[in-house]
């Protein structure tokens, strides 16, 4: 049995650690993934699927995120355990939850022993959350708190009227709580049972409301890539759920969305739009994640097709439970493998007024390409509740030395102050980064 181990654990370790040879000349384009289209896709395995983790440097005292001209770029805070999830209360209060992939047996041995993987910091998870409090509103908190602990890979956090809500990975948990409250004193009520388990590829669980406040919806990623272990493990996956506050009512909002992490509401609308990290093992260009209108009852074609009315080829004998017709094509490609997860609409009037009421994205970045892709926060112009020109890139720097994989850290999640001013984390280099407007 321990040699089984052995082998397996030294597989891993080969194929992670594998360089791929960059032949530009065969790539033409992979380097911006911009320009996808739904009628000008490339053909499933036109190039090889791609196994290219990214090098994890971190970034040297002096070095940070680039912005546009006009804009600075500081360290709000630093020394977290990987931060992911940012949530800003009506107070000022920001509370960012700590959690992180989870591995186990083989996986986490062989992580221990990868020399790309590794910087990657997978493995554990603090299952915390922080507050951070900057009472002077000078862009410096002034106070940190533990404010919860011992939570399950905990993720979207949510105030509504007396209680605190947080997206653990596999519940929505209510706890009493009363505004400038630094810590979670009582013991929290699982409202909504989640699906995690065995197969939780996806196991972030993000949390919004609604304009009444009424309603709480919860994004579920796949628990796969492309329901390999069978589709009785996807149930309520892939999808964005609708509950009642109390946790009661549950419908599935939209589904066929592989990994709906970002999600806000159109300003000036009642549209629902998410950003959507998409399927992996098709090639460098397939498939594209993407930004979208979400419609109620609607269906985004995953696992069965992509991109609208693409036929994934490894389920070509799987009957899908809706009609190729119905199949939404997504409003706006942001790039394949780019890992699009955090989504916020701009709408104070500290940044140039182009920027109001338009969406940002963070793209964590990708392991599935020859040559990276992501590892930024780009910018999709909107008017009237929709997009009014192509994305651009907005927050850059995160990578060192594309032909090598290296890069100082990955962005995640993103939030706005009072001010606003705009806070990215950036999990990996345990940081989180302030943008503002120079003086």
């Amino acid at each position: 049995m321990k040699n089984k181990i052995l082998i397996a654990v030294s597989f891993f370790v080969l194929l992670s650690c594998s360089t791929q040879k960059l032949n530009k000349g065969s790539y033409a384009g992979s380097t911006t993934t911009s320009g996808y289209k739904a009628d000008t896709l490339q053909s499933p395995y036109a190039t090889a699927s791609a196994t290219n983790y990214s090098q994890v440097i971190g970034w040297k005292n002096g070095e940070m995120p680039v912005a546009p001209k006009g804009f600075s770029v500081t360290k709000f805070a630093d020394g977290l355990e990987h931060p992911r999830w940012i949530y800003v209360a009506e107070n000022g209060d920001i509370f960012v939850a700590e959690s992180n992939t989870i591995l186990k047996g083989i996986k986490k041995i062989g992580a221990k022993l990868l020399c790309k993987l590794k910087t990657q910091h997978y493995g554990e998870s603090m299952n915390r959350i922080t507050l951070f409090r900057d009472a002077d509103k000078n862009g410096v908190p002034e106070k940190r708190y533990e404010f919860a602990k011992n939570l399950n890979q905990p993720f979207g956090m949510l105030i509504i009227a007396n209680h605190f809500y947080v997206g653990n990975t596999d519940a929505l948990m209510k706890y009493d709580y009363k505004t400038g409250d630094t810590l979670l004193q009582v013991k929290g009520e699982k409202i909504v049972s989640l699906p995690a388990g065995k197969y939780n590829r996806h196991w972030a669980r993000n949390i919004i409301t609604n304009s009444k406040k009424d309603k709480i919806y919860i994004g579920v990623g796949s628990g796969t890539n492309v329901a390999e272990k069978g589709l009785e493990n996807e149930i309520r996956r892939a999808a964005i759920l609708e509950v009642n506050t109390d946790g009661s009512g549950e419908r599935i909002y939209a589904y066929g969305l592989r990994n709906p992490c970002g999600m806000a509401w159109a300003p000036g609308t009642q549209t629902l739009w998410a950003a959507v990290n998409e399927r992996d093992e098709l090639g460098d260009e397939l498939v594209p994640d993407y930004l979208t209108s979400v419609k109620v009852g609607g269906f985004y074609g995953w696992p069965f097709f992509y991109y609208g009315q693409h036929r994934d080829p490894r389920l070509a004998d799987k009957q899908s439970p809706d009609a190729i017709e119905n199949v939404i094509v997504p409003d706006i490609s942001l790039g394949s493998h780019t890992a699009s997860l955090g989504l916020l609409f701009y709408q104070k009037h500290l940044f140039p007024a182009k920027y109001l009421n338009g969406a940002f994205v963070t793209q964590h970045g990708s392991w599935n390409r020859s040559i990276i892709s992501g590892y930024k926060v780009i910018f999709i112009p909107f008017q009237n509740g929709k997009p009014s020109g192509k994305p651009e890139d907005f927050l850059t720097g995160f990578v060192d030395d594309l032909s090598k994989s290296k890069v100082h850290g990955r962005p995640v999640g993103i939030a706005v102050l009072a001010d606003g001013s705009m806070l990215v984390s950036d999990d990996v280099s345990n940081t989180i980064w302030r943008i503002t407007v120079d003086k």
